[in-house]
């Protein structure tokens, strides 16, 4: 199986620029949020809820996360190539997110795509990998 050469920091850095936005809409959230939310919160949400969609996307980081760096899925091309879209695609949706000022709901479908599916895979990986004692793809 010949390795594709590049994989596996490109998948580093795009996990690393999503992860950083959202920390960054993380910490921004009171002064994104603190002038409309008295009166008119934005698509009917309270912050609170930005909270949760935020603090769910960091959970699905640290199982992406501790599968990429345990080396279970360090190596594997198609949770590489996945990982990759995913991450990339989160990073630009979501920098049109902050600069836009989309609406919050939004955010749940970035998240769904974006982070969600990939950590899920990366989940199926684990079982795969350590619960069934095989070699991953």
């Amino acid at each position: 199986m010949p390795l594709v050469t590049g994989l596996v920091p490109s998948r580093f850095l795009t996990l690393t620029a999503h992860l950083v936005i959202v920390i960054t809409i993380f910490w921004s959230r009171n002064f994104r949020f603190s002038r409309d939310t008295r009166r008119n919160p934005p698509c009917g949400f309270p912050p609170f809820r930005m909270v949760v969609a935020l603090s769910v996307t960091l959970g699905l980081f640290a199982v992406e996360l501790a599968g990429f760096l345990s080396g279970v899925s360090m190596f594997n091309n198609v949770q590489s190539l996945l990982s990759l879209a995913a991450h990339c695609s989160a990073s630009i949706c979501l920098s049109f997110f902050v600069f836009e000022r989309w609406e919050m709901v939004t955010y749940w479908y970035i998240m769904g795509f974006c982070s969600a599916l990939p950590a899920a895979v990366e989940i199926l990986l684990f079982i795969s990998v350590l619960g069934l004692k095989k070699k991953p793809l």
